[in-house]
């Protein structure tokens, strides 16, 4: 049974939405004999603010939409042929965010861009950044869906709120002229004020083959390439031929 003061605490972190409050126990036996009320009053806050931290980041997490998670500790760095581990890992540290650049990844398929696209992602996450991840094919479909039920523009507000937008797999579908119009606003609307990351097994000059209005494809390039880094993600040995050689 819990004394009075244990249930009063209780209640009390209940009704101030401070849960970690109730752990007050185990900060004390941790705490140091020589250790007063303000030393027990700060590693209490502390507590709270890191179950709220990690609260926010898991929130974050879940509110991007990644397929799945995958992480940079996971990446098999020998298999990028054209881009150092250093270099992944300082992309990693999401200062191109806060820089307002872009990231768009050229490669043949299973070299790794989605698995980087959403390690970086979830990095951004990780350091409180609104993220949220998309297939082409889905934003696509989205806009379009979105301006017929006439919620284009809310559509528009919610993607404008993500600081990074990752569009993945932009090279497995022919887009019409409407298609390309939408897909096309969203992207330059956030030049030089938020980032996009882009993969695509198609290099730029082939891009006039997704797109319906060719001449839209050239600003297109323009808006994604101008303050951004353009890896070459191609590879002799990507992972899932590999992996469907082994089980094959």
């Amino acid at each position: 049974m819990k004394n009075t003061n244990a249930q009063t605490i209780e209640l009390y972190s209940k009704q101030l939405r401070t849960p970690t409050f109730n752990n007050y126990a185990d900060v004390i036996r941790q705490l140091g004999s020589d250790k007063g009320y303000e030393n027990f009053l700060i590693s209490l806050l502390k507590l709270e603010l890191d179950s709220r931290m990690e609260s926010s980041r898991k929130r974050r997490i879940k509110a991007a939409d990644f397929p799945y998670l995958k992480t940079v500790d996971e990446l098999d760095f020998s298999r990028f042929e054209h881009i150092s581990e250093a270099f992944i890992h300082e992309l990693a540290s999401c200062d191109f965010v806060s820089k307002h650049q872009n990231i768009v990844m050229i490669g043949n398929p299973g070299t790794g861009k989605t698995h980087l696209s959403i390690a970086l992602g979830i990095k951004a996450c990780m350091n409180g950044m609104n993220v949220k991840f998309y297939t082409a094919a889905n934003l696509s479909n989205e806009l379009i869906e979105a301006q017929e039920y006439k919620k284009l523009i809310k559509l528009e507000k919610k993607l404008a709120k993500a600081e990074l937008l990752i569009i993945d797999e932009l090279s497995y579908l022919t887009f019409n002229r409407h298609q390309s119009e939408l897909l096309f606003k969203v992207i330059a609307d956030r030049s030089e004020r938020q980032s996009v990351i882009v993969s695509t097994n198609l290099k730029f000059s082939d891009w006039t083959s997704m797109f319906e209005n060719t001449t839209m494809v050239t600003a297109l390039v323009d808006r994604l390439t101008f303050r951004s880094h353009v890896l070459n993600m191609n590879s002799e040995r990507p992972y899932r031929a590999e992996f469907s050689e082994k089980i094959s």
